[in-house]
C-alpha cells in the first residue's frame, strides 16, 4: 500500500508529539514546583548528572552556618545580624520554600554571631559563638524561641584574622562541645606556642562546668594544633572519628620562589576520637605555621621526594625547620586544590559519604572552588588515599568560575534533613539551596520531581538537563529518518 504526501502528515505529526512528549516530560516534572526563586543577579549554577537542586531561600543576611531543630525548622546563622528560624514548606522532592521566618537572636545579641551554631542532644540547649567567646540559650524548637538571658561558655578567643569559631556538640560523648581557633594572621607566629590556642581544636565538658566561663586557651581537651583555620569540624556517625577541613595559607613563597598558584593544598585532617578509642597522633602538631601539605610537587623548588599530601616547609629552610622536621609532624589525610577554601564538611547518616563546601578564594588566577562536592568513604575513613588527587566529585557548582567571586554563589554551611536532601547556604550571594538525588538514582540523597537548576556537569560531561536534550535532537533525527513511502 503506497501513501500520498496528505495521508502521511497525520501520522508524522502523531509520532513527532510522541516522541517529543516522552522525553520532555521529566524536565516538566522538574519545573512543577508551586514556586520557584531565580538565583541573585546572574548566577548560573550547574548540577551533576543524577542530582537535581533548587533555591529555597534568598535575601539573607551572609548566611552561614545551617542547623535544623528538633520541629524540622531550619535555624541559620546571618553574619553580623543573630540567628533566624525558618519554618520550611515542604511539597516533596526539592519542591521546598520558606513558609515563614523569625528572629531566634538578634538585636543587639545576635550583632557578634558570625558562624558557629549547634544543639545539643536533645534539642532543649541552643550554643553560638562570636569571635571572642561561645554561648548557650535554652532552646524551644516548638515556638524556635530562646530564654532571655544566655549563658557564656568560654571566652578567651578574640583575633584579628581568622575568626569563625565553628562548634561541634558530640553525638558519641554527650556534654562534649568542639570548639575550633583559626590564626590571627597569614602566618601567625604565636600558633608555634602551644599555650597560646591559637589554630587549634578544643573539646570542652559542659556537664561538669562551674560557675565560671572556661578559658580557651588552658582549658578543655586538645584534639590538634597547628591548624591553621579550620573552619569545618565533624564527627563520624558510625566511629565517632572527629575530621576536620582547613584553609591553607596565602601567597607561598619557598627558597625564594612564588608557589602560591598551585601550593600549598588545602587539607582534610583526621583528630582521633572522643570516646576513648586510641589514636596515637591524637592531640598533636599539624605543622602550621612552619609545614604545609603539597598539591603540586613539581611546582616547588627541592622538592626531593616529595608527593601529593607531602608535608614541607615553607620559606627558606634551615637546621631547625626543614622538609625532615616537617614530614615528622602530622600529616593530613587528604588534600585538595590550592585556594578551594572549604568551610565545611557533613557526612549522610550512613557514613559511606562526606559533603565538602568550598567557598572558594582571591588567591588564584584561576578561580578554584565554589562549589559543593562527594568524598566517599568506608570503615569510617576516605575511601581515597593520602596522595590521591581526585579523592572528590563535584556535585554542585558555578557554571562559569570565571565570573567568581563577585557573581557567583559562594558556599558555606550544610543542614542534611531527615529524609537525606542536603541543604547549602551561600553568603556572598544571600542564599540557601537544596540539593538531592534524582529518583530512581543510587544514592545516599532522596528526591523527587520539582523545580530546578541544573546545567553542565561540573567535571564537563552532560548535565541531566543536556542529556535529556541531546536526546530530543536524537529522536528528532529518527522521526526526520522516518520514510515516506510504507508498504
Amino acid at each position: 500500500m503506497t501513501w500520498t504526501i496528505h495521508q502521511r502528515l497525520p501520522r508524522l505529526a502523531i509520532r513527532w508529539a510522541t516522541l517529543l512528549a516522552v522525553v520532555a516530560s521529566p524536565v516538566i516534572a522538574q519545573s512543577s514546583c508551586s514556586t520557584s526563586l531565580t538565583p541573585t543577579n546572574s548566577i548560573k549554577p550547574s548540577v551533576a548528572s543524577g542530582y537535581q537542586a533548587a533555591l529555597v531561600a534568598t535575601g539573607l543576611t551572609k548566611p552561614r552556618s545551617l542547623q535544623f531543630d528538633s520541629s524540622g525548622n531550619l535555624l541559620v546563622v546571618e553574619a553580623g545580624k543573630g540567628i533566624s528560624s525558618h519554618q520550611l514548606q515542604d511539597d516533596g522532592g526539592i519542591c521546598v520554600s520558606v513558609k515563614s521566618s523569625k528572629d531566634v537572636v538578634g538585636g543587639a545579641g545576635g550583632v557578634g554571631l558570625n558562624h558557629g551554631i549547634a544543639l545539643s542532644q536533645d534539642g532543649q540547649t541552643l550554643y553560638a559563638s562570636d569571635p571572642e567567646a561561645a554561648y548557650s540559650w535554652n532552646y524551644d524548637p516548638a515556638q524556635s524561641t530562646v530564654g532571655k538571658t544566655n549563658r557564656t561558655l568560654l571566652t578567651g578567643m578574640g583575633t584579628s584574622d581568622h575568626t569563625t569559631r565553628t562548634l561541634l556538640v558530640s553525638q558519641k560523648e554527650p556534654g562534649l562541645l568542639l570548639v575550633s581557633r583559626g590564626s590571627t594572621e597569614n602566618i601567625d607566629p604565636l600558633a608555634a606556642m602551644l599555650s597560646s590556642g591559637h589554630s587549634q581544636i578544643r573539646a570542652f565538658n559542659l556537664t561538669n562546668m562551674t560557675g565560671n566561663p572556661y578559658s580557651y586557651d588552658t582549658d578543655g581537651l586538645r584534639l590538634g594544633w597547628g591548624l591553621r583555620n579550620s573552619v569545618g569540624v565533624v564527627e563520624h556517625p558510625n566511629t565517632g572519628g572527629i575530621y576536620s577541613v582547613e584553609n591553607s595559607v596565602d601567597q607561598m613563597m619557598r627558597e625564594g620562589k612564588d608557589v602560591h598558584e598551585n601550593n600549598p593544598g588545602e587539607e582534610m585532617n583526621f583528630l582521633g576520637y572522643l570516646n576513648g578509642t586510641e589514636y596515637a597522633r591524637q592531640g598533636s602538631n599539624f605543622g602550621y605555621p612552619y609545614c604545609f601539605a603539597a598539591w603540586v610537587p613539581g611546582d616547588l623548588p627541592d622538592n626531593g621526594n616529595l608527593t601529593v599530601g607531602s608535608q614541607f616547609a615553607i620559606g627558606d629552610q634551615n637546621r631547625t625547620i626543614n622538609d625532615t622536621y616537617c614530614a615528622e609532624q602530622s600529616a593530613p589525610r587528604l588534600v585538595f586544590q590550592a585556594h578551594m577554601a572549604p568551610l565545611d564538611m557533613k557526612f549522610n547518616d550512613s557514613g559511606n559519604e562526606a559533603w565538602v563546601t568550598f567557598h572558594g578564594s582571591w588567591d588564584r588566577s584561576d578561580p578554584s572552588g565554589y562549589k559543593l562536592s562527594r568524598l566517599p568513604f568506608a570503615n569510617g575513613e576516605p575511601v581515597a588515599n593520602s596522595s590521591n588527587n581526585t579523592a572528590y566529585t563535584d556535585i554542585f557548582a558555578n557554571m562559569d568560575n570565571s565570573q567568581c567571586p563577585g557573581n557567583c554563589f559562594r558556599p558555606v554551611g550544610i543542614a542534611i534533613d531527615g529524609s537525606g536532601r542536603l541543604f547549602m547556604s551561600s553568603d556572598a550571594s544571600g542564599e540557601i539551596y537544596v540539593i538531592a538525588k534524582e529518583q530512581g538514582a543510587n544514592g545516599s540523597f532522596s528526591g523527587g520531581s520539582g523545580g530546578s537548576t541544573s546545567g553542565a556537569k561540573p567535571s564537563g560531561a552532560p548535565s541531566v538537563a543536556g542529556q535529556r536534550a541531546l536526546s530530543i535532537v536524537s529522536l528528532v533525527l529518527l522521526a526526520l529518518s522516518i520514510t515516506y513511502v510504507t508498504t
